[in-house]
């Protein structure tokens, strides 16, 4: 998997340890993990329950309900079985932080192993930290595309 994301520019307002600095660490640690496939890692990010929203769809494996940090971290094995890794892009467009919520925007696409189809459109990401860990993960994505490319009689 490939990111590419801005740099985040650092203010005054950084140089002191603030819950803002202490969320962006942990983004930018669930990131790293995302990316470096670190299940391990992901798990010791998210807090022990995690409020995570991904709209169901039943025809997506690796869409569905989760609850804990095991859970959440497993998201991405799932998502590397049914994927195809050498094809999943994701960029980051903005990365916004307000104490502890974080939202990242940007653009994801990749490959289905199944059928070869590929899915693509823009994406929004909504964490919360508390306590250094990960408490929340909303994940607005364009879910018909990756149903489209589930499904063997999409057209």
């Amino acid at each position: 998997m490939s990111l590419t994301s801005p740099t985040p520019t650092a203010s005054p307002a950084d140089a002191a340890p603030s819950s803002a600095a202490t969320t962006r660490a942990v983004v930018q640690a669930f990131l790293a993990a995302r990316l470096a496939g670190d299940t391990a890692r992901l798990t010791a990010l998210f807090a022990d329950e995690v409020d995570w929203l991904l709209a169901e769809n039943p025809t997506v494996p690796w869409i569905r309900p989760r609850s804990t940090a095991a859970e959440c971290a497993a998201q991405f094995t799932e998502l590397m079985e049914h994927t195809v890794p050498e094809d999943a892009r994701a960029s980051v467009d903005a990365f916004l932080v307000d104490g502890p919520d974080a939202v990242l925007t940007g653009h994801l696409s990749g490959t289905v192993r199944a059928t070869g189809r590929s899915f693509e459109g823009p994406f929004a990401l909504r964490l919360t930290v508390e306590n250094g860990r990960i408490t929340r993960h909303h994940l607005y994505e364009n879910s018909l595309s990756i149903a489209k490319a589930v499904n063997d009689h999409a057209r």
